[in-house]
């Protein structure tokens, strides 16, 4: 007679700890990330399939629309170049349920110079970098054209600083790649301290890749790892540029490239699923899945 007690008893634990695992399994909140869609109307010049470039946004936009996400980030290079390309995506954009939040690259400054102080507003950007937070997450939009051949107007003070610092400082690496900037390189330990003294998570938005070593790096990524290495906080650099897309984990931190959508005729983008110890990284076409444990 007494195991009908006991039955009930385990049957009742059984619930429990499936609810448990349950509401464990479903993340505190999530983003979607796209990099590289790069569009221009222009030929293909395989791999790159320009053309194909609206499509595979709007199916993505669509695809996002059918998902719970706080917002979706592109991680610069939404164009190849010319400003008139802008008008192509940008009714696409509008489409999103969700927050944007872009990131500036090498090819959104492929625009006559008048045009390139314009290009963050041009994409709804508050700035050149900024921060948000959110759900106990703090996300870093960093821009890597700071120091760059291409970011600014001819004739610019910042044009002039970047040409100098490459000359002297990184005279090795390509001109197609930028720099982080003196004065945003404070602003980013500024805002990892707060984070520290918070305790914060911190994901860093990027164009350009740091890590594993490629020619596609920050001109001072070894710099801005040593930055990035001083605080608990930092979690993840998340980025684009490398088309290839690539990973590495150093010190703890979380390197992840995403492949670009523009080179495939199927698609690539990503939704990132936040958890307490970990965030899963659930890949769309040739973007690999994969499970990012936390520090």
């Amino acid at each position: 007679m007494r195991l009908r007690p006991l039955l009930i008893a385990a049957l009742a634990a059984a619930t429990l700890a499936t609810g448990a695992f349950a509401k464990e399994a479903k993340p505190a909140f999530s983003i979607g990330a796209i990099a590289d869609c790069q569009f221009a109307a222009e030929p293909n010049a395989p791999p790159r399939l320009y053309d194909t470039a609206p499509g595979k946004l709007d199916a993505a936009v669509a695809d996002f629309n059918r998902q719970k996400l706080s917002f979706v980030v592109h991680l610069g290079d939404f164009i190849d170049r010319d400003w008139a390309s802008f008008d192509t995506l940008m009714p696409i954009t509008r489409k999103l349920r969700h927050p944007w939040h872009f990131v500036l690259g090498n090819h959104d400054f492929a625009v006559d110079d008048a045009h390139k102080p314009q290009v963050p507003g041009r994409l709804g950007m508050p700035a050149r970098y900024y921060s948000f937070e959110q759900h106990g997450w703090m996300f870093l939009v960093t821009d890597g054209n700071g120091l760059s051949s291409y970011g600014w107007p001819a004739g610019s003070a910042e044009l002039a600083h970047s040409m100098d610092a490459h000359s002297r400082l990184y005279p090795d690496a390509p001109l197609w790649d930028g720099g982080i900037d003196e004065t945003q390189m404070r602003w980013i330990d500024q805002k990892l301290t707060e984070a520290d003294r918070r305790g914060l998570k911190v994901m860093l938005f990027s164009h350009f890749p740091l890590w594993p070593e490629n020619p596609h790096n920050l001109w001072n990524a070894a710099e801005v790892r040593a930055l990035l290495d001083r605080h608990a906080s930092v979690k993840i650099w998340l980025d684009g540029h490398n088309h290839e897309g690539n990973y590495g984990v150093r010190n703890g931190i979380h390197y992840l490239n995403l492949k670009a959508m523009l080179d495939t005729p199927e698609t690539a983008y990503a939704r990132l699923d936040f958890f307490a110890d970990r965030v899963e990284v659930r890949g769309i076409g040739r973007q690999p899945s994969m499970t990012l444990k936390l520090r």
